[in-house]
């Protein structure tokens, strides 16, 4: 999946090319490495709450940088009426990724 690959990055996982075909693969610790294909931003909040915490460190909790407030909202739509989902939350993370690296 595309946009895992771009969070990881984001995280500034450690990359390597392997295989006849030198597919990267990402590094989560020292023993477990994932294939974009098997990066699970998308399906674990195990995954994609370090993001949100990541997004919230480079924004430098500014509440007034309306991309971090937008997820904010998410995760809080989430929490209190269950209203969305992680997918809601995986789409708002990528967006503000998005967002983060046209500005840097």
């Amino acid at each position: 999946m595309k946009d895992n690959k771009l969070i990881a990055e984001f995280m500034g996982l450690p990359k390597e090319k392997v295989g006849l075909k030198q597919e990267v693969i990402y590094g989560l610790n020292q023993d477990d490495w994932y294939t974009s294909d098997n990066l699970n931003y998308h399906l674990s909040w195990d995954w994609l709450m370090p993001v949100i915490q990541k997004v919230n460190e480079v924004s430098g909790y500014n509440d007034y940088n309306t991309d971090r407030l937008h997820i904010q909202r998410v995760l809080d739509d989430c929490i209190s009426e269950n209203a969305v989902g992680i997918d809601e939350v995986h789409k708002a993370v990528v967006e503000f990724i998005k967002k983060y690296n046209r500005d840097e």
